[in-house]
């Protein structure tokens, strides 16, 4: 009788222990998912449809503040419009003056440290903007384009007047201004208008090709010492479908981000502005991109590039009744250190 009970209990014990096991192992393979607070992500944001223009989100998206080196999307906007008229191509050699060389040595911003008599060709230059957010790139680029940084940045205005962006004035190429904030000389922009810059980019522009790229070497056959570029970007590679768009960071701007997602055919466009940090900010715009691809209505048209129109009328930035919807606890961000962020985004059903 003794017998038969330590027979019956061992089984049992064995399949608790197994049982107990699988759930440590469960434990240890599901990710945490602390819950960012917005103060800390971001003063406003918004999210976009960027097939139909259509807001799926949107808190204080109308706040003006510096959107620091996300100006360099519409430098890049402008640029574009020079090569489709063929007043400048990608493999024009444009060389470093003196005044630019004297900006990239005494600048503690992004760089990649140019020198006078160098000379580099507009692609090479437009890589190192977009990827190492260089500021000294972006000057040389706009007097190559306009003849001055000045007549650059009449461009950028009128661009910026084109597209709607009536919330929106430049003042640089680059978007490095210090000190307070001062609307003489500080680049000033909103969330709702830096989508529709970010919209207009993925539908007529191959942006796509310079800021979905992680990491890349400048100065290539004219350097004996290369410069190693890695992307601002930090979701690029960790969250599912990010190809794009920019960061941005000044004391005065915060931690701002233009991002983008492409998955199942539909992309979405997600805007933070004057986040506390890094962190947050990357941590919030994965959950607004959940919550993006999540609200797109059933059947909503799928997005191409080309023959799309940009849409700037009032009705196509009307907000969502879906803006505050909670988020369930599926689409809530996974936790980070503050080296690296990990992210496990669920697969869509």
């Amino acid at each position: 009788m003794i017998f038969s009970r330590q027979v019956i209990v061992l089984p049992l014990l064995f399949i608790a222990s197994i049982t107990s096991a699988a759930h440590a192992a469960a434990a240890r393979a599901k990710p945490t998912r602390p819950v960012v607070d917005d103060k800390d992500a971001f003063k406003g944001a918004i999210v976009v449809d960027a097939a139909s223009g259509h807001v799926l989100f949107e808190r204080n998206a109308d706040l003006v503040s510096p959107p620091a080196s996300m100006t360099k999307l519409m430098t890049f906007a402008v640029l574009h419009d020079k090569l489709a008229a063929n007043a400048l191509s990608l493999t024009t050699p444009v060389t470093v003056n003196r005044a630019e060389a004297i900006f990239a040595m005494k600048s503690d911003s992004t760089s990649v440290w140019l020198k006078e008599k160098e000379t580099f060709p507009v692609e090479e230059l437009i890589y190192a903007m977009m990827i190492q957010s260089a500021n000294d790139a972006s000057l040389v680029l706009a007097r190559a384009a306009a003849g001055s940084s000045e007549a650059f940045v009449e461009l950028m205005n009128a661009k910026a007047h084109e597209l709607g962006m009536t919330h929106t004035s430049f003042h640089t190429p680059h978007g490095l201004t210090k000190g307070k904030v001062n609307p003489a000389v500080t680049d000033l922009t909103t969330p709702r208008d830096f989508a529709l810059l970010s919209r207009h980019l993925l539908l007529h522009t191959d942006v796509l090709k310079y800021t979905a790229v992680k990491t890349r070497s400048f100065g290539t056959g004219q350097r004996s010492k290369l410069v190693e570029m890695t992307n601002h970007n930090h979701l690029l590679g960790r969250a599912a479908g990010v190809d794009g768009l920019k960061t941005g960071y000044t004391a005065g701007a915060g931690f701002c981000l233009a991002a983008t997602a492409l998955r199942n055919g539909h992309r979405v466009i997600v805007v933070t502005m004057d986040g506390n940090t890094y962190q947050a900010r990357d941590l919030k715009v994965i959950e607004l991109l959940e919550r993006g691809f999540s609200a797109l209505p059933p059947g909503s048209p799928a997005f191409e590039a080309s023959g799309a129109t940009v849409a700037t009328s009032a009705a196509d930035t009307m907000p969502s009744p879906l803006t505050l919807a909670p988020l369930s606890s599926a689409e809530k961000p996974a936790d980070a250190s503050d080296s690296t962020i990990k992210f496990s985004i669920p697969k869509k059903k």
